[in-house]
């Protein structure tokens, strides 16, 4: 693994990329998707995923606390918004159910217009963080992949009085939009983490965004660790992590770019992150490892162009081992959550119910 002052050459970057990584959560934020009210049946109200009302009416009217809600997207249109088993694909797992006509105030009586995109960020802290919460039995990472958001009623619907709001859990792409993922979330870990392979740009707003790995990027991603797989169900330290993690990222280094002396030769050095107790309790146990360079003196990360896996330009030159210590350094990233993945932290100041279809279909 690298000797002392390499050591402290890679860690000295860890605080910029824990600033990449939180900021990394506000790139899905709740506005993004939930613009004006629609011109016409035809448009719905996000700017990004208009939608239609294609779908029947149950679809919305009878999903309740556990169910699941899939819904198509195509050149920005949301379409066939429907249940679905929470075994298969979905974009939505519902928390709870509320009726706004049952709102301590008149705000939401039979002629009350819509909530506008503030509106129902707040109605998203009052009403679904907890509940979605106490769905979750407490198990919970609002620094995790998951992010807590409202749906409501189509604008015929809520027209016609349906006040009805739907909470609930999604995973958004980083344009904010939900994705397709399977099984009920309290079954999943809650890892916000890369796939191997993809590479890691910061932006210069300190957003972090996956990208070709032939375009400019900071990260390179070798693997995802589980870590319940070393250390059980119990939460292991900071320390046991850093010393579990130092030997495997590297090993998982190596193994990515085909080898010791290989790795040697891009003079990349293995990253990881750490996981908070607070974090595990909540469900995140996963990792990523990652390659990156290290700036002389702690300057932040290199610009790497190419991957360790074929070639890999440092700030626009090519490696130069000879100068370098051949062994590869081993950084640390100790980020409430786990170091270079996508950060999407969804702290719940940030993914406001991001991405929600507001049942335009």
């Amino acid at each position: 693994m690298g000797d002392k002052n390499t050591w402290r050459s890679a860690t000295g970057v860890r605080s910029m990329l824990v600033g990449a990584l939180a900021a990394a959560v506000f790139t899905g934020s709740y506005e993004h998707f939930s613009a004006d009210e629609p011109e016409n049946e035809a448009e719905g109200t996000q700017q990004s995923t208009s939608a239609t009302h294609a779908a029947p009416p149950e679809s919305f009217t009878t999903a309740d606390t556990g169910s699941c809600l899939m819904w198509d997207t195509k050149d920005g249109k949301v379409s066939n918004f429907q249940q679905a088993s929470c075994d298969d694909e979905h974009r939505f797992e519902v928390s709870s159910r509320t009726d706004l006509a049952t709102y301590p105030t008149a705000e939401f009586g039979p002629d009350a217009p819509r909530p506008d995109v503030e509106r129902q960020a707040q109605l998203r802290e009052e009403l679904c963080k907890g509940a979605t919460t106490n769905y979750l039995n407490g198990r919970y990472d609002p620094n995790g992949r998951f992010s807590v958001a409202p749906i409501l009623p189509p604008a015929d619907a809520w027209e016609k009085g349906d006040r009805t709001m739907l909470c609930g859990l999604q995973t958004t792409g980083e344009d904010g939009t939900p994705l397709p993922t399977k099984g009920k979330v309290a079954t999943q870990d809650q890892a916000n983490i890369a796939q191997p392979g993809t590479c890691r740009a910061i932006d210069d707003k300190q957003v972090l965004h996956d990208v070709p790995c032939d375009q400019p990027h900071q990260l390179e991603t070798t693997a995802v660790i589980d870590l319940t797989e070393k250390f059980g169900d119990d939460y292991p330290s900071i320390e046991d992590q850093d010393k579990f993690l130092a030997e495997r990222c590297t090993e998982e280094a190596e193994n990515f770019a085909g080898g010791k002396d290989q790795l040697a030769q891009t003079t990349l050095q293995p990253y990881w992150g750490t996981v908070a107790e607070t974090s595990w309790n909540g469900g995140t146990h996963s990792v990523n490892c990652s390659l990156m360079h290290a700036r002389t003196g702690g300057d932040g990360f290199a610009e790497l162009n190419g991957s360790a896996k074929d070639h890999v330009t440092i700030d626009g030159e090519d490696p130069k081992p000879n100068e370098a210590n051949q062994s590869p350094a081993a950084g640390q990233n100790t980020q409430q959550q786990n170091a270079d993945q996508q950060g999407t932290n969804q702290q719940n100041a940030g993914q406001q119910g991001a991405g929600q279809p507001d049942v335009q279909s």
